[in-house]
């Protein structure tokens, strides 16, 4: 499919779970203004349980594609994040982000859930950073989860196994603030294409 056209298969697609009060959404970009007390997470470590993180996100039956995204983000409060997600129901879920965390660094990272139990892996990364491309791509049921600074040279962050994601599944971006906070974040460049993870040899 031509890229415009892929453009337009991702606009005309879209549907909410959660929708937040403060959204603009035109040809170029999609903002959230994120509300307090929002997250995604399960249980694992401390029994927290939250779903109800803002998600924008559309469906596909396609067994090899990955999916790219800009972000850029005004976080200012401890675990402010945005970024890309696939969300199946509230106990099958995965996401990419950027946590803020304090003046002097923030962790990208990435969570998995499966049957109602979240993992957490980070890197620290300069607090200074206010922008991160996403890339997730899919084989079948195993997912990979990339982050690029220019869009172009993109790094692994994870190779993951959903159980319950080998057919029909729903993917996008979302943003939410866990404390009590609010921030603006800004989507741009959002597009499908071919796999990009190539088939390990």
């Amino acid at each position: 499919m031509e890229e415009a056209k892929l453009r337009e298969f991702v606009k005309e697609n879209l549907y909410w779970i959660r929708e937040p009060r403060h959204t603009v959404m035109d040809d170029h970009k999609i903002e959230m203004i994120t509300e307090p007390v929002t997250d995604l997470w399960q249980r694992t470590y401390y029994g927290f349980r939250n779903d109800n993180a803002p998600v924008l996100q559309m469906k596909t039956s396609e067994s090899y594609f990955s999916f790219v995204v800009k972000t850029e983000f005004e976080s200012k409060h401890r675990f402010d994040q945005c970024g890309i997600v696939l969300y199946l129901d509230s106990d099958n879920w995965l996401k990419a982000s950027i946590e803020f965390e304090n003046e002097e660094f923030q962790r990208l990272g990435s969570v998995v859930t499966n049957h109602g139990y979240s993992d957490w892996a980070t890197t620290d990364i300069s607090a200074s950073i206010k922008e991160m491309w996403y890339r997730l791509s899919r084989r079948e049921s195993d997912y990979c989860m990339e982050c690029s600074q220019d869009g172009v040279n993109f790094k692994q962050m994870r190779i993951c196994h959903m159980w319950d994601g080998a057919e029909e599944i729903s993917f996008g971006i979302y943003a939410c603030s866990p404390e009590e906070s609010s921030f603006r974040a800004v989507f741009t460049d959002m597009k499908m294409m071919e796999c990009q993870w190539n088939a390990h040899k």
